[in-house]
């Protein structure tokens, strides 16, 4: 039987191995293609995948079946659930493929891509110029086709022009677009979660009254040189998601 063929994943030292490799493949699963496999590697394969022990494995494993997202049965294997609940909860974590995992598995329309002037409230990330290339996206539910959240990315003029548009059409996160399509070292993105009511615009797209709870969210990304290469700016359905924030507390 074919099986599922994960990302691969570039490992942080400085962060929980479990943690990082079901974030990994939460954001392989979610962003799958419909006619993908269901059947995952076993855990000595996915374990050797991502260069990390069996245990550590397990553990990931077992985070992404509490979520919903794989069902595990003995002698039989793991499998993705092909109805799997897609969480409604914007998590600020501790790396880049949390990022990407959290804006994988829904369907994205491509509103629009043009230049812009650059909005006075963001002008300190980008000094000195004037004009950014803005990426407008609708994201839907891909089982009930509801809008979920609309996004809006702001990007440096000297990477624009590498972005393959057909990458974001067909869902990739504007961060995988920009870390694996155009191949920028990113070295961290800031996140900043507001809430504020919605705009005319923001009604409209998410198809909610005017004046409804909104969450807002702000990532600002740095590549290696400690330039920002791009501004996102979405905002999500204050009734279909909430904020969660998880600290590592242990000092092992």
């Amino acid at each position: 039987m074919t099986v599922f063929a994960p990302d691969s994943l570039e490992l942080n030292r400085k962060l929980p191995l479990w943690y990082q490799v079901s974030q990994s493949l939460r954001a392989s699963i979610l962003g799958r293609a419909p006619d993908a496999p269901l059947r995952l590697p076993t855990e000595d394969r996915l374990a050797e995948h991502y260069g990390v022990s069996v245990l550590t494995m397990r553990q990931a494993l077992k985070e992404l079946e509490t979520e919903g997202l794989i069902s595990r049965h003995r002698r039989r294997g793991t499998f993705i659930e092909p109805d799997a609940h897609r969480a409604r909860t914007v998590r600020l974590l501790g790396s880049v493929d949390a990022i990407v995992a959290q804006q994988s598995g829904e369907e994205t329309e491509l509103l629009s891509h043009r230049p812009g002037v650059v909005p006075t409230e963001l002008a300190e990330y980008f000094p000195d110029i004037e004009e950014t290339m803005t990426y407008r996206r609708l994201r839907r539910d891909r089982e009930s086709g509801e809008p979920t959240n609309w996004a809006e990315n702001l990007l440096h003029p000297e990477i624009a022009p590498h972005v393959d548009t057909a990458d974001l059409e067909r869902g990739w996160p504007m961060t995988k677009v920009l870390r694996d399509g155009v191949g920028v070292r990113i070295s961290r993105i800031t996140d900043t979660v507001e809430a504020r009511l919605a705009d005319p615009e923001t009604a409209k797209l998410l198809d909610v009254p005017l004046l409804s709870p909104i969450l807002h969210y702000t990532g600002v990304t740095y590549d290696h040189t400690g330039r920002v290469v791009d501004v996102a700016r979405i905002h999500y359905r204050g009734d279909r998601f909430s904020l969660s924030v998880t600290v590592d507390a242990r000092t092992d």
